[in-house]
């Protein structure tokens, strides 16, 4: 078949790496979401969480014509068009800051008494429709440049498959070692504003070249992890 050639598996491997880079920010967003719920419900809403991101990035494949259709101009505000992409990561952009603001606060100044704990009990379906609607988001610049990279439909959802297979691998050991750390919990939600930051940017036009972004994010945890050993020497030196 003609499907199986070597430029073909090349596109394969490329897109699936990408996806799962791309999918960093996803799964630092589904960790912090689903570590606020009852212990019992967080892998749960960490697999359907990925699931509905399997689903979603598919989707969106298959409706190619219209995600392409997305950069298309709507409006123009002085001077600058904007377009149909352009709002949904606006959007998702100011969600991420306001959510991840919001949670910083909780963190700092806790809620007490019943209140909070009828809030994680109802969480379950928020959580994980928060996770679907912001995987839109996440997935709009992969599948957009899946598309360029790659005319196989099969070879893009393959390599969607096996990505998602793989973040869901590490998705519950990520969302634990963030669980047990207090401040790592407070990096990955400063790296979510920085996320937040750079989509806002993007929807206004202003474009921030991801690997700096990805730059600060390693620089940021692997000083964080040296913190953490330190620390964990000095416990275990007295």
């Amino acid at each position: 078949m003609a499907l199986f050639t070597i430029e073909n598996l090349i596109a394969f491997l490329t897109l699936s790496a990408l996806e799962i880079v791309l999918g960093i920010d996803n799964i630092v967003f589904i960790a912090i979401i689903s570590n606020a719920l009852p212990a019992e419900m967080q892998s749960r809403a960490r697999k359907i969480g990925l699931l509905l991101a399997m689903g979603t990035r598919i989707l969106l494949l298959l409706g190619i014509t219209w995600v392409m259709g997305l950069t298309a101009p709507v409006f123009s505000v002085l001077s600058h068009v904007v377009t149909g992409r352009d709002i949904v990561l606006l959007a998702g952009g100011l969600f991420l800051i306001a959510k991840s603001t919001f949670e910083i606060h909780e963190k700092i100044e806790p809620s007490h008494g019943t209140e909070n704990a009828a809030r994680k009990v109802r969480g379950f379906a928020a959580a994980v429709t928060q996770i679907a609607i912001l995987d839109i988001v996440f997935s709009l610049d992969s599948v957009i440049t899946a598309v360029g990279m790659s005319g196989e439909i099969v070879v893009m959802v393959a390599a969607v498959v096996v990505a998602v297979l793989i973040m869901m691998l590490f998705a519950d050991a990520i969302s634990h070692f963030v669980s047990r750390h207090p401040t790592v919990q407070m990096l990955a939600l400063s790296f979510l504003i920085l996320i937040g930051v750079f989509l806002v940017a993007e929807g206004l036009g202003r474009h921030i070249d991801r690997g700096y972004i990805y730059f600060a994010m390693a620089f940021s945890l692997l000083v964080e992890l040296l913190n953490l050993r330190a620390r964990k020497t000095s416990a275990g030196g007295h």
